[in-house]
């Protein structure tokens, strides 16, 4: 993707992502929402990003997948379920060509949401 001018909302960024990816990211906007009610929208390294006092979760739309961020650590069952998506350094990587895991994304984004508390 090409370089990104600087955001200061989700919906910022957003507007400079492909329709089809768009649509994408707004399902997970919707699913860490409903799965973590009182989470805050903010942009943290330029990225789209809830909060609980400290940001919890970050999601990106890249080339060819959207990325989640950080890994999650505690909950081995999750981990175990997560592993097709494990990018090097145990982010997540979910592929634009493939359904997206939408149920698996909102176990991530409560697991997280605790785990940062």
């Amino acid at each position: 993707m090409s370089r990104r001018p600087k955001v200061t909302s989700i919906d910022d960024y957003l507007a400079t992502v492909s329709p089809n990816v768009r649509d994408i990211m707004e399902e997970i906007r919707k699913i860490v929402k409903r799965t973590v009610p009182a989470a805050e929208e903010t942009i943290s390294y330029q990225m789209p990003a809830f909060k609980l006092g400290r940001t919890f979760i970050y999601f990106a739309a890249f080339r060819k997948h959207v990325g989640i961020f950080p890994p999650v650590k505690g909950d081995k069952i999750l981990a175990n379920a997560l592993l097709p998506y494990r990018g090097e350094k145990g982010n997540l990587k979910f592929p634009l060509n493939r359904p997206m895991p939408y149920e698996l994304i909102g176990r991530v984004a409560v697991t997280l949401a605790q785990e940062y508390e």
